[in-house]
């Protein structure tokens, strides 16, 4: 099934970035793109904010962002309602992050896996199913306010 996924980050995730939406186009998905177009340095939260609405207004089933360590971005995303933004450098946590916390947003950190583990985590995030269960009364009780 085809999904339509939002990706994103800063200069440091750019050239992931692109490998990332080669393999998604790959994978017969559809990509929206929101930034950075280029290496050049950049605030990450300015390409963050609008992906992490995106994806928690439904307007994108899925959200991919990359950035040198991860954090920021997943920070900046986590602040909005209905995100769960999973900062992951392992395919087995991507995997995890999907079916025991219902991420939404897989966060790379460019810097810290080979492109190899970024395509591997990719492909198990999108294909990995929510198992919920006692698992969704956990994630019930994550958003605060």
């Amino acid at each position: 099934m085809a999904l339509n996924i939002a990706i994103g980050g800063d200069h440091a995730g750019y050239t992931y970035k692109s490998m990332v939406k080669a393999v998604l186009e790959a994978l017969g998905h559809q990509i929206q793109d929101f930034g950075p177009q280029s290496d050049a340095s950049v605030d990450y939260p300015d390409h963050v904010h609008p992906l992490a609405k995106a994806v928690a207004d439904e307007e994108a089933d899925f959200g991919i962002l990359i950035c040198g360590s991860g954090n920021g971005v997943a920070i900046t995303a986590n602040k909005h309602h209905d995100i769960r933004a999973a900062l992951c450098w392992k395919p087995e946590l991507a995997k995890l992050a999907r079916e025991h916390n219902n991420a939404n947003v897989l966060c790379i950190p460019a810097r810290f896996v080979s492109e190899d583990v970024a395509r591997e985590m990719v492909k198990v995030f999108l294909s990995t199913g929510f198992e919920g269960g006692r698992h969704q009364t956990r994630v019930d009780k994550i958003t605060a306010c």
